[in-house]
């Protein structure tokens, strides 16, 4: 299993003082140094965090993989288009939301993300879809031709008691197995953290792990590195 470490929030931080400081390219570089995977970026409409130039400059930097997170609408995917990340994840996006709040609904909108799809993978691009643990969404992604999906882990990192953790668990595991039997490729993310996650590595279906929110906070009391590093081995121990 991969580990992918999302550095959203290191921009966040650096635009909150209207700066340059912290980088997330910098970010970047310490975390793949200290063993994670991927670099994942979500690139908003009203780009409240990352910013075109530091995608643009992500692309020209990152040595392991570069996975864009994006809302299907023409602006970006033209964005992804020309810069061509390892991968394009296609998320649904609100503009009031404080993080992804769900999964996508392939279902209804399969022709707007049927689209999507082609537009990014005629320009060489493999694309992922977000999606709930639920087998008509991810039976859709199939459909309309995605490659990937990423299972939403939100509503199981959220349980509040170990009985519907587990219970959630399960239904991620069934859904990785159904995904798996149609030839999908399978990441999972959101809201994992260094207490839910282990669990999660012991799917076997699931390829990569996107973490974000967690590996940064972290970091705030032990240092990048530290806290990715950390994770990296939490992960890698998970599959052993």
């Amino acid at each position: 299993m991969r580990l992918a470490i999302n550095i959203d929030h290191i921009a966040t931080l650096r635009n909150a003082r209207g700066g340059t400081e912290p980088d997330p390219i910098d970010a970047a570089r310490i975390v793949e140094g200290a063993g994670a995977e991927g670099i994942v970026c979500h690139l908003r409409e009203d780009r409240r965090h990352i910013r075109d130039r530091d995608v643009e400059l992500l692309r020209k930097t990152v040595t392991t993989k570069l996975d864009l997170e994006m809302a299907a609408i023409p602006e970006i995917i033209e964005i992804a288009k020309r810069i061509k990340p390892d991968l394009a994840t296609i998320v649904p996006e609100r503009r009031r939301e404080l993080t992804t709040e769900g999964g996508l609904d392939v279902v209804r909108q399969r022709g707007k993300l049927r689209k999507a799809v082609r537009q990014l993978q005629a320009s060489g691009i493999a694309v992922s879809l977000f999606v709930d643990p639920v087998r008509d969404q991810i039976e859709a992604a199939k459909e309309i031709g995605a490659d990937t999906i990423e299972i939403h882990t939100g509503e199981y990192a959220e349980a509040k008691t170990p009985p519907k953790r587990d219970r959630l668990l399960e239904r991620i595991r069934d859904m990785a197995k159904l995904a798996r039997s149609l030839g999908l490729r399978i990441n999972a993310g959101h809201g994992l953290n260094y207490e839910n996650t282990l669990p999660i590595t012991t799917i076997a279906e699931i390829e990569e792990l996107s973490i974000g929110h967690a590996v940064i906070a972290r970091a705030a009391f032990v240092g990048l590195e530290r806290a990715v590093g950390e994770m990296v081995r939490l992960v890698k121990a998970g599959k052993q």
